[in-house]
């Protein structure tokens, strides 16, 4: 992927759906459009029942009017398959396409992402569908991109996935001793004698609910965790079905589907593979702290090899099914749109262009409201925007977000932690990549989020949180990266299982222990109010959620716990491997000693801060065709001053600056600087 859409300027709109409303209104919108500086609209999304009303028939009438109307507006088209929602004559003669849920219930016609990903239905008239569509509008000059569905999510557990897997098990194993092999279906007299033995992991068989707390647990990770695996491939299946019918007629236009950021059901890792640039949809919640939206941004940045990305769907206002749907402040949609440009978007977009008249989403915020104006706060903002984006065309499309220190992110990791049996409910794996990320964005130090196939030479510093599962060869990986001189970070419940969540031999953290240089002989799970206490430079932090009980095997320990039967133990060291350093925090604590922590890490690497800034004030960089860009965004709603560190021209309003300059940021403020070399 190069630039998005191979275009020279930014572009900026979001989904447009002209069919909910009379064409008598599209005139105005497009003017509408056009005074907001909008360039493009992503159409067709949900359309499937009006181009397809029967088996044999398609009608593109309607369709081919908005397209029309669009290029003659002078705007692009994100063109979507439609494919999120099928049409009900499809589930009434095709019932093979409805989903079953996890408990053993056929789903009937209703809502959307309500088919089977392994129905020969859908799999048949999906592609099909993108191959007309491509046909029908192959001469059309002005389409960026294609859009394949529409958040792709959800499971199925019906007999045709059944059937899938099995074939899936299959292909992955070859033989039914090594599925149980692999699954230790030893325990339990699990054991498989024929492949018609093996169902899937559900309410009906492996799964129940923890009267304690009403999660849902499992009594057999392994096949979970596989069941994870194959639902993934299955739904990147039916994407691929439709990109290569599309790349069969079209095949110099992008190809994407839009993700959603840190969703546990997919490996978008994985996914990023198949598609041609990434794009994904931005909806935080009110209460999200901006450095969890920012590790959101670099986590998508990261699934490409950190190449950039499509912001696709953010609402310019109001979102309508979260329980509390607060407005977006004065500012605020401005200020994340220009997060987002800064760790990596080259296009910004909207859901949606014109609020819907009815159903879930006629409350979800957009650009023209149910009113039409022009005038109101929304409409005023997303034109100031539109107009900015305008004038800095395409000064750092494609441009790198540098970064010297990362977090591993893995899929299969999120899966087998939350799956495993004990030690601990507490454990979750995101947030515990965010005590992390939420540390280093403190201290402005940039942070790629890489996956486990990635090098690691270019990095001082590679942290891989509750790295639990350790792939075949990874330890490896690991082991090189340090003896060369780099500094490598894990924390407690690491190195416990391969890639199958069994259990290595030897003694935790398993292939990590001679790397690390210690033995985990136990691990003490805490309550939640319960806490121990460690010390480190000279401070005290608690230590809670889980208490590994280390030995030395080589590493020094530099704080050790302070209370219970385990005091004196170490909760934190450090061993020197060849030329590195491998650092292993045996417990969890508080965002004050993460900061302090990695603060110390990343100054003994040699890692500064992209800018020092005040407190709510995040600096971030891109760097395109040798030009610097720093992005000072104001998250709080008070005025903040930045001492510049060198000289700066202001890309939004002009103004020039020098070194030690105060620079004063309104609340909720966004500066665009240039740097200016000497």
């Amino acid at each position: 992927m190069s630039c998005y859409y191979k275009e020279t300027k930014m572009l900026y709109g979001g989904d447009y759906n002209p069919e909910q409303w009379p064409s008598e209104i599209w005139e105005e919108d497009m003017r509408l459009m056009a005074k907001a500086h909008i360039n493009i609209v992503t159409l067709n999304v949900f359309s499937w029942a009006a181009l397809q009303p029967d088996e044999d028939t398609y009608d593109f009438s309607k369709l081919d009017a908005v397209m029309e109307l669009v290029r003659a507006n002078g705007m692009k088209v994100c063109l979507a398959t439609s494919t999120g929602a099928h049409p009900a004559w499809m589930a009434r003669k095709h019932p093979d396409i409805l989903r079953t849920e996890k408990n053993g219930m056929k789903r009937k016609f209703g809502g959307r992402h309500n088919s089977c990903p392994n129905s020969p239905t859908y799999r048949k008239y999906a592609p099909k569908l993108a191959a007309k569509l491509a046909e029908r509008y192959q001469n059309y000059d002005n389409i960026a991109a294609w859009h394949v569905s529409n958040e792709y999510g959800g499971e199925c557990y019906c007999e045709n996935c059944e059937k899938a897997f099995r074939v899936w098990l299959k292909k992955k194993y070859g033989t039914i001793d090594e599925v149980n092999r692999s699954f230790n279906t030893a325990f339990w007299g699990h054991t498989f004698y024929d492949w018609e033995d093996i169902v899937l992991p559900n309410f009906l068989s492996e799964h129940f609910t923890d009267e304690a707390t009403g999660e849902e647990r499992t009594m057999f990770q392994g096949i979970s965790l596989d069941y994870m695996r194959f639902n993934s491939d299955s739904m990147l299946e039916c994407f691929q079905l439709e990109y290569d019918a599309i790349k069969k007629v079209m095949p110099d236009i992008p190809v994407t589907t839009n993700l959603m950021a840190a969703y546990k059901g997919l490996d978008y890792q994985k996914w990023a593979g198949a598609m041609d640039f990434v794009s994904w949809d931005n909806y935080p919640a009110p209460s999200d702290r901006p450095a969890m939206i920012a590790f959101r941004h670099d986590l998508m940045r990261g699934l490409y090899g950190q190449k950039p990305f499509v912001l696709m769907e953010q609402t310019p206002s109001v979102t309508n099914w979260q329980p509390y749907n607060r407005l977006k402040r004065p500012g605020e949609m401005r200020l994340l749109s220009w997060q987002a440009v800064a760790h990596g978007a080259d296009a910004i977009q909207f859901f949606q262009i014109r609020r819907s008249i009815g159903a879930c989403e006629k409350y979800h915020g957009a650009v023209i409201d149910h009113a039409g104006r022009a005038d109101t706060r929304v409409f005023r903002e997303v034109t100031q925007l539109g107009e900015e984006l305008e004038n800095i065309g395409g000064l750092f499309l494609d441009g790198k977000t540098p970064a010297k220190a990362a977090i591993l992110f893995d899929w299969d990791n999120w899966w087998a932690v939350e799956y495993s049996a004990g030690p601990s409910i507490r454990m979750k794996y995101i947030d515990t990549i965010q005590d992390y990320y939420q540390a280093a964005f403190a201290l402005n130090v940039a942070v790629d989020i890489i996956r486990v196939e990635d090098a690691l030479e270019s990095y001082q510093v590679v942290i891989a949180p509750l790295l639990y599962m350790v792939k075949h060869g990874y330890e490896q990986k690991l082991r090189d990266y340090v003896a060369k001189g780099g500094t490598f970070v894990t924390s407690y419940f690491s190195g416990m299982v391969d890639e199958h969540d069994l259990v290595d031999f030897g003694g935790y953290p398993g292939r990590l222990r001679e790397l690390m240089g210690i033995w985990v002989e136990e691990n003490d799970a805490l309550p939640e109010g319960e806490q121990n206490a460690f010390s480190y430079c000279g401070k005290r932090y608690p230590a809670d959620i889980l208490c590994d009980l280390v030995h030395l095997e080589g590493a020094e320990a530099y704080g050790v716990y302070e209370e219970d039967f385990y005091a004196g133990m170490p909760a934190l060291t450090v061993n020197q491997y060849g030329k590195g350093k491998a650092c292993y925090v045996a417990t969890h604590s508080n965002e004050e000693f993460y900061q302090t922590f990695l603060d110390r890490l990343f100054s003994q690497n040699g890692i500064q801060p992209v800018h020092q800034t005040p407190v709510g004030v995040e600096a971030a960089v891109r760097e395109h065709a040798g030009e610097t860009y720093l992005f000072l965004l104001n998250h709080t709603a008070e005025e903040k001053i930045v001492v510049l560190e060198d000289h700066y021209e202001d890309l939004l309003q002009g103004q020039m600056y020098r070194r030690l300059d105060e620079l004063v940021l309104e609340k909720k403020g966004v500066r665009l600087l240039r740097r200016i070399h000497a």
